[in-house]
């Protein structure tokens, strides 16, 4: 993959050594942002697209789960990822429920796993995108078919 087509993936965590690990194992895969607080994260998708948000569960400001549920209302596309140490079954149910999350994991991330579910991520992120232009292209000539159709009968 060159650089345009590199996964966009926004990683977010409270403890600077996890950011700094996580980008230092993929920044030759993905485009990777990182993000000290959910807040930060909001910020930086303001002016950021990105293809997958990942988000560790306990930090201070707000959960994991707080965080991707704000980010589902303006940011619905991005395929969502849980990441935690604990191993919290209602954190995980919350997940699912309020925040949408696609996948969760728990720490420590074992880095092949990892990559390869950002890849297998990314792919249902571009078969979605892909189904959304479809079924548009559809519905334009659907409409298009009508109006001839009108034009037909008003002839």
């Amino acid at each position: 993959m060159n650089d345009q087509q590199k996964v966009r993936v926004l990683y977010v965590d409270d403890e600077k050594n996890n950011l700094l690990s996580f980008k230092a194992s993929f920044r030759r895969d993905f485009d990777i942002s990182i993000a000290e607080s959910g807040n930060e994260a909001l910020d930086i998708l303001e002016s950021n697209e990105f293809d997958i948000i990942i988000t560790d569960q306990r930090m201070p400001e707000m959960t994991g789960i707080q965080f991707l549920e704000s980010v589902l209302k303006s940011y619905p596309e991005p395929i969502r990822i849980l990441l935690t140490g604990f191993s919290d079954i209602q954190a995980v149910i919350d997940a699912i429920n309020k925040g949408q999350v696609y996948r969760y994991l728990t720490k420590p991330w074992n880095e092949d796993e990892i990559r390869q579910i950002i890849y297998s991520c990314f792919e249902v992120l571009s078969l979605r995108r892909e189904n959304s232009r479809l079924l548009k292209d559809l519905e334009r000539a659907n409409s298009q078919l009508e109006f001839m159709i009108r034009q037909k009968l008003l002839s």
